[in-house]
């Protein structure tokens, strides 16, 4: 039941960019095309899982045994920094359209905040099920890294073809670009909010 809670949780009530804000810089980015959105979607949903993975075995293996907590934002950025860099690597060999139409917010990844964030709440957040407030243990915590790309995914997704659609239709000359766009997100994310009765 945990893990269910996690997961809906994650994608649904919580979500990184349309409840929590982490993230917006690459997913307002990359949104124009549903193409690319789901293409940034796998390489972040890629990174912040393994990202936890890593940063969770760093944490508890070598930053708590060795009391060095206050570390914990430096060390996470560097591994995350060489999780980007591989996933680079990876698309550029791979897919090369995909990573020219990426162009420069597959190296953001490294400074998306939706990642760091991710990394931090699993390891510093106490988090509360069946009103007993804990961390998350290794296997919690990918579920929720999991859970919560995915959330991020669903959202740039959505997003995506929302734009596509506007693109496409009559908005006022005030309106078109960026600010439909913001006024888009805005009653996305208020949609969202309707999930939060669903967990408590």
């Amino acid at each position: 039941m945990e893990y269910f809670l996690i997961i809906i949780s994650a994608i649904f009530v919580n979500n990184i960019v349309l409840a929590q804000f982490l993230g917006i810089c690459p997913f307002l980015g990359v949104s124009n095309k549903l193409s690319t959105a789901t293409g940034m979607s796998g390489a972040v949903c890629f990174v912040i899982t393994l990202a936890t993975l890593v940063t969770y075995l760093v944490n508890k293996f070598l930053l708590v045994p060795l009391h060095i907590e206050f570390l914990q934002t430096i060390a996470f950025i560097l591994v995350i920094a060489a999780l980007v860099q591989m996933v680079e690597i990876v698309l550029k060999k791979t897919s090369p359209s995909l990573y020219s139409a990426l162009g420069i917010f597959l190296p953001l990844i490294t400074t998306n905040c939706a990642v760091l964030g991710v990394a931090l709440n699993v390891v510093t957040k106490q988090f509360t099920f069946g009103g007993e407030a804990h961390f998350l243990n290794l296997g919690e915590s990918l579920v929720y890294a999991l859970a919560t790309s995915l959330g991020y995914g669903l959202a740039m997704v959505i997003f995506a073809g929302i734009r596509e659609h506007l693109s496409l239709s009559e908005v006022p000359k005030a309106f078109k670009g960026v600010p439909i766009a913001l006024v888009t997100v805005g009653i996305l994310a208020m949609a969202f909010m309707g999930f939060s009765g669903m967990v408590k």
